[in-house]
């Protein structure tokens, strides 16, 4: 058994303590809002008028969801806890890192208008929140199907495990099945792809790198083929625990994954025809990149395609694409025609690759019955030469033209039919009659 690690470093329990408890509740609660520049950045304000991610499940697989924090209340659905059998709630006493991504995620803010406390990127998506600590065999994979099969469009993973398990490519397979997009924090190592964990190291999922407020990759992500995507990873402010005024300041890449799964929700919303591939993808093409990385091949080991840009993601004139985007697909999704252009390319197997054969005669076939009609033409050619010279030694039949007792008659040969209008041994013509 292993247990999983969060991908947050939070900078201190709360924000500040003048923020929180020095001065009265209203302004305390508009400098938490002002702190948030992540909003600011993302020009959230446009951003709601197009989408705010209404009608959206993500579910957060994570350490636990306070459903009753002021700023989420009403947001979170009912979950499950992996641990003990429980609901999604965190323990008492508990981390409060799965709090601190719902809200990054689909918090409301509280007080008049929702214009106090924290929100969230898409503040009117609904929250699953599944509790995951301790990392069986069977690692994310139970959780993920779980997700799945109640109505989860995106998964948030900000946690990872250090230990591969089978199950878990099968689960990220049947969630693409099912056009689910599983969104994962690369880590905060600063370390290459070896220090990418899973799941994001799995095909199939959409790993997310953090960049600080500049745009500039942050030092701390974790980077490598699997990155595709960069979000705000550096002084992110996001709600606690439970309580109505505790709040938390981290910098991570829990907190990318979170910001891009926020996206993933609006665009969910906006195009509710797209499949996961075609989200992800439409996030890459609308992605930027800072001045010191322009020209550079992409994806990027640290920046994939870019750190991601929601207004234009959601109003830019994209075509959808291929169905399964940017994504690389787990073998088990692509053995079952998942990626069919992947899948089929070398190995020929794609019966769609094939050129139609239109039904037919094969050649050996027609070369068998020209032959067969051939020796049936010489047969009678034989038997006709053998008729006529017996004809000749032997004079006219018995009774006259046509056999015994007239034409036709016993004993005798009927007359040819006559012969149809062919040039004279032409194949398929009669022989002249005898003593023609």
């Amino acid at each position: 058994m292993s247990f999983t690690r969060t991908l947050r470093a939070v900078g201190g329990a709360v924000v500040a303590g003048a923020l929180l408890f020095g001065t009265a509740p209203v302004a305390s609660a508009d400098q938490i809002r002002n702190a948030q520049w992540v909003l600011g950045a993302f020009k959230a304000d446009e951003v709601w008028k197009i989408a705010t991610g209404k009608g959206v499940t993500v579910a957060v697989i994570d350490d636990g969801v306070q459903s009753q924090h002021p700023d989420l209340k009403g947001n979170v659905l009912p979950g499950k806890s992996f641990d003990d059998g429980g609901s999604g709630e965190p323990l008492p006493g508990g981390d409060t890192h799965g709090t601190q991504m719902a809200s990054e995620i689909a918090a409301h803010g509280h007080g008049p208008g929702g214009e106090s406390g924290v929100k969230g990127l898409a503040p009117d998506a609904k929250i699953l929140p599944l509790r995951l600590n301790k990392m069986t065999e069977d690692g994310f994979a139970p959780s993920i199907r779980y997700a799945v099969d109640h109505g989860a469009s995106v998964i948030n993973i900000s946690i990872a495990n250090d230990t591969k398990s089978p199950e878990d490519e099968k689960a990220i397979a049947y969630a693409l099945k099912h056009n689910v997009l599983i969104v994962v924090a690369s880590g905060n190592d600063g370390k290459g792809a070896e220090g990418i964990g899973y799941p994001g190291s799995y095909p199939g999922v959409l790993t997310v790198g953090g960049v600080a407020n500049t745009t500039e990759i942050w030092s701390g992500s974790n980077y490598g083929p699997p990155v595709l995507l960069t979000a705000p990873a550096v002084d992110i402010v996001s709600a606690g625990d439970s309580g109505t005024s505790k709040y938390q300041k981290g910098t991570g890449t829990s907190d990318s994954a979170a910001y891009v799964s926020a996206a993933a929700a609006l665009l969910r919303q906006k195009f509710p025809d797209l499949t996961a591939g075609q989200i992800a993808n439409r996030l890459t093409k609308t992605a930027g990149l800072p001045p010191s990385a322009k020209g550079i091949p992409l994806p990027d080991a640290h920046y994939g395609y870019g750190f991601i840009r929601p207004l234009r993601a959601l109003t830019s004139d994209i075509p959808a694409g291929p169905k399964n985007g940017p994504l690389k697909m787990p073998q088990d999704q692509a053995s079952s025609g998942g990626n069919q252009a992947n899948s089929a390319g070398s190995s020929g197997s794609d019966p769609a690759s094939q050129p139609v054969k239109k039904k037919g005669w094969t050649p050996a076939f027609t070369a068998m019955v020209a032959g067969a009609g051939l020796f049936v033409v010489v047969v009678i050619v034989l038997i006709v030469v053998l008729v006529r010279k017996k004809s000749r030694r032997n004079g006219p039949p018995p009774g006259g033209p046509g056999g015994f007792g007239g034409p036709g008659g016993p004993g005798g040969f009927a007359p040819y039919p006559p012969a149809p209008p062919q040039q004279p041994g032409a194949p398929g013509s009669y022989p002249p009659p005898p003593g023609r």
